[in-house]
C-alpha cells in the first residue's frame, strides 16, 4: 500500500493540512508537519530534540521557507497561516504530489517545466534532521534559498519574540545557535549551500489546531540563517539541523542509511514471521515500518541497551501501561523479539512496590506509579515473549520480579490496591486517583474513577496468576499458592455477570454505589485473554453486545451511546476533551481485544480480519502511514488525539498475527 496524494489533496489547504507526517530518531526526538507545509500545532517542526533521551524534548527548528528562482520567475514553496487570518505564502499550490517512502515524507513541487523534490528524515540515535532538495527536472538551473526559522522551548510550550537572546554564530558550513546561558547549542549546516547568519523575528504565526484544542495558538520564530545554492538537474542540496556538531553533512550517505534501515525492518519481519508477512494485507507492511517509530532507547546502569516505547506522538513520553500493551505487536509481530527482551529487562529495573511506572516525566526524574494495570500487562507481555522465544534464561531473570509483584498485590500496595481475601479478586482505588487506563482527570475531578474491582483488572489478575503458575512449573519452582489464588478468583469472577443485561458489570463493589453496570468495552478482555473466567455462552453474549453497541469502523466506543454521560464529540479546551476522553470516544487499540474475542467465539478468521480493514484505509487520513489514538463516538468518527499511537499500531499488528495463527 502506497500513501500518495496528488493535487486533489495537496492543492486544497483544508485537506492538505489535515494530513500529518512524522519521522523519529529512536531516542524520543521527532520531526512532524502537514502535507500543506504549514504548521498547525505547537508540536510541528523539523527538529524536536530529546535532550534527556527519551524525554527532555525541546522544539529547536520550526521550519524552512523555500524560495526558488527559475527561468526569471520567483516561487515561494512554503506556506504559513497568520494570526490576522492571512495565508501567505501559498506554496501548497505548487505541490504536484506527496507520498511516503517508508515513513519519509516526499513532496514534488512543479513550477513552469521544473520539478523539485523535497525529503525529510532523521538520523537514528541522534538529534539530527535532514531536509534534502533534488531537482528532478528542469530546462535550466534552479536557485534555491532556504530561510531557517528556529526557537528554543519545551515542546509543550510556545515561543514569543525576545523570550531568549538567541545568539547566532557563523561557523564552517553554517551557523551555531545558543538560545541562552546553559542552553544546548544546535546547528544548521549544509556542505552544498552558502550560509548567511540572520537575526530577525517573524511574529504571529497562527496554529489552528491549538485554537481548536483551547490552547495558546500564536507563536513567533527567529529567522536565524539563510542558505543559498544553485541546483542542476539530478543534483541535490541538503540542510542539516542537529544538536551534534559532528553530524555527517552528506545527504546521500544519510539517506542511504535510513533507506537501508527501513528495508532491514521489513526483511526482519519477512525472515522471522514468514507466514504472517506472506498472508497479511498490503497495509500491514506500512505498519511494520511505523511500529519502529515508537521504540526508543532507555538506558539503565544495569541495562545499557534498554529500550522503552513512546506511547504516542506528538506529546506522550513512555508509559508503563502503554508499553506493555503495545509491546507484543510492535516487536513480536514484526519479528523483533530481541527488542522485546530489552524492553522487558529495562522495565524490571523500575518495579517498585509491586508496580510498574505509569509514566516518566517529560523533564526526567522519578517516574509516577499511579496505575493498577501496568504490572498486570507486564505479565501478559512476558507471557507472549516467552511463548514466541522459549527464552528460559530471560524468564529466570524476570521470574523473581513477577513473584514480588504478586506478593505485593496480595499484601496490598499503593492506592489501596489489594487482593480481597473474601473472593480473591483485586480491588483498587481511593478518592482523587485514577488507576485504570480510563484515567482522565479534570482538576480534582476523576472523570471515570472506577474504584472497586474493575472487570478488566481482574481478568488480567487471573491471567497473571495463571502465567506465573505456569512459569513456576517450567522453572521447577513452587507454584501451588498461585494456583489456589487463581482458582478462587476464577470462581468468584462470576460476580461480574449481570443477568439483566447479559454482560459484565464494568466495576463491582464500588464505594457507595455497589456494582456499575455501564456498558463499556473493558469486559472484552475477559474473553480475549488466554484464560477466560466466563462460560462460553457468556463470552458470546459479551462479544455480541459490544459489537452491537460499542463497535465502530475504527475501534470501540468507551461508553455506549444510551448510557448517561455519553459524549459523541471530542472537542473544545482541555477540560472539555478530558471529560469526553472515556465517555464515548472511540479507541483504536480496543479493536484487538474485540477481534480476538470474536475469533474465540465464532472461529471465523475472515470475519475477524474484516473488522480491521477500515483502519487500513485510515492510514491515509490523519497520521500518514500510521494509526492514531482516538476517534469521535458519533459518525463519521473524526480522528483526534495523537496522530500516531503505540498501542493502536501494536494491537492491530498483534490481532492480524493472531488471526493468521488461528
Amino acid at each position: 500500500m502506497k500513501i500518495q496524494f496528488g493535487r486533489e489533496v495537496c492543492g486544497i489547504l483544508d485537506a492538505a493540512e489535515a494530513r500529518e507526517w512524522l519521522v523519529t530518531n529512536g531516542i524520543g526526538g521527532f520531526a512532524s508537519g502537514t502535507v500543506a507545509g504549514c504548521g498547525t500545532r505547537r508540536y510541528h517542526g523539523l527538529l524536536i530534540a530529546a535532550l534527556q533521551p527519551p524525554v527532555g524534548r525541546m522544539h529547536l527548528v520550526a521550519g524552512v521557507d523555500e524560495i526558488v528562482q527559475y527561468a526569471g520567475e520567483s516561487f515561494k514553496l512554503s506556506a504559513h497561516q497568520w494570526a490576522d487570518g492571512a495565508v501567505d505564502p501559498k506554496g501548497y499550490l505548487y505541490i504536484e504530489s506527496f507520498h511516503l517512502e517508508g515513513m519519509k515524507p516526499v513532496w514534488t513541487y512543479a513550477f513552469e517545466d521544473a520539478l523539485l523534490q523535497k525529503r525529510v528524515w532523521m538520523h537514528q540515535g541522534e538529534n539530527t534532521t535532514y531536509v534534502q532538495y533534488t531537482l528532478v527536472r528542469g530546462s535550466g538551473p534552479v536557485a534555491i534559498e532556504l530561510k531557517c526559522l528556529v526557537d528554543y522551548r519545551d515542546f509543550h510550550g510556545c515561543t514569543h519574540a525576545d523570550d531568549l537572546p538567541m545568539n547566532v554564530e557563523l561557523i564552517e558550513d553554517g551557523v551555531k545557535i545558543v538560545a541562552s546561558d546553559g542552553a544546548t547549542p544546535f546547528y544548521l549546516r549544509s556542505s552544498e549551500a552558502a550560509c548567511e547568519p540572520r537575526h530577525e523575528w517573524y511574529k504571529n504565526f497562527f496554529l489552528p489546531v491549538e485554537r481548536e484544542r483551547g490552547l495558546a495558538d500564536r507563536e513567533d520564530y527567529l529567522f536565524a540563517a539563510n542558505f543559498q545554492a544553485t541546483l542542476k538537474t539530478a543534483s541535490s542540496v541538503t540542510l542539516v539541523a542537529t544538536t551534534n556538531p559532528s553530524a555527517t553533512l552528506s545527504g546521500e550517505n544519510a539517506l542511504a542509511q535510513q533507506v537501508m534501515r527501513e528495508a532491514n525492518l521489513l526483511e526482519t519481519w519477512k525472515r522471522n514471521e514468514p507466514e504472517f508477512s506472506t498472508s497479511a494485507p498490503g497495509w500491514a507492511k506500512q505498519l511494520v515500518v511505523a511500529a519502529d517509530q515508537f521504540i526508543v532507547k532507555r538506558s539503565l546502569p544495569e541495562e545499557p541497551d534498554g529500550c522503552s516505547v513512546i506511547a504516542g506522538y506528538h506529546w506522550f513520553g513512555d508509559w508503563g501501561r502503554d508499553t506493555m500493551i503495545a509491546l507484543p505487536g510492535l516487536t513480536l509481530a514484526t519479528g523483533r523479539a530481541d527488542v522485546a527482551r530489552r524492553v522487558l529487562l529495562a522495565f524490571a529495573g523500575y518495579v517498585e512496590g509491586g508496580m510498574l511506572p505509569n509514566n516518566f516525566p517529560d523533564a526526567g526524574g522519578k517516574p509516577a506509579y499511579h496505575t493498577v494495570d501496568a504490572a498486570l500487562w507486564y505479565f501478559e507481555a512476558i507471557r507472549q515473549y516467552f511463548d514466541e522465544t522459549h527464552d528460559e534464561k530471560t524468564l529466570r531473570k524476570l521470574f523473581p520480579i513477577l513473584a514480588t509483584i504478586i506478593d505485593a498485590h496480595v499484601a496490598g500496595t499503593r492506592f489501596n490496591i489489594h487482593v480481597d481475601a473474601a473472593d480473591g479478586l483485586l480491588y483498587a482505588g481511593e478518592p482523587g486517583v485514577q488507576l485504570t487506563w480510563m484515567d482522565a482527570k479534570v482538576g480534582d475531578w476523576v472523570v471515570t474513577p472506577r474504584t472497586g474491582k474493575p472487570v478488566e483488572i481482574n481478568a488480567l489478575w487471573i491471567n497473571a496468576l495463571e502465567t506465573i503458575s505456569r512459569f513456576a512449573g517450567l522453572l521447577k519452582l513452587p507454584g501451588n499458592g498461585y494456583e489456589k489464588l487463581s482458582t478462587k478468583a476464577k470462581r468468584n469472577f462470576q460476580r461480574f455477570w449481570n443477568d439483566d443485561r447479559a454482560c459484565c458489570f464494568d466495576v463491582i463493589d464500588c464505594p457507595d454505589v455497589g456494582d456499575d453496570e455501564s456498558l463499556r468495552p473493558n469486559q472484552l478482555l475477559a474473553v480475549s485473554l488466554p484464560v477466560s473466567p466466563l462460560e462460553p455462552q457468556q463470552q458470546k453474549s459479551v462479544v455480541d453486545i459490544c459489537g452491537k453497541y460499542l463497535l465502530t469502523s475504527y475501534g470501540l466506543r468507551s461508553l455506549a451511546t444510551f448510557e448517561r454521560g455519553y459524549r459523541g464529540h471530542y472537542s473544545g479546551g482541555p477540560s472539555d476533551r478530558d471529560s469526553a476522553y472515556h465517555q464515548g470516544t472511540v479507541w483504536g487499540w480496543l479493536l484487538c481485544p474485540f477481534v480476538l474475542a470474536h475469533l474465540r467465539v465464532y472461529g471465523d478468521r475472515v470475519a475477524a480480519m474484516r473488522f480491521l480493514e477500515p483502519l487500513g484505509i485510515s492510514l491515509q487520513m490523519y497520521g500518514l502511514g500510521t494509526l492514531g489514538e482516538i476517534f469521535e463516538g458519533d459518525p463519521p468518527f473524526t480522528p483526534h488525539g495523537c496522530i500516531a499511537q503505540a498501542w493502536t499500531v501494536g494491537e492491530v499488528l498483534r490481532a492480524m498475527k493472531e488471526i493468521q495463527k488461528s
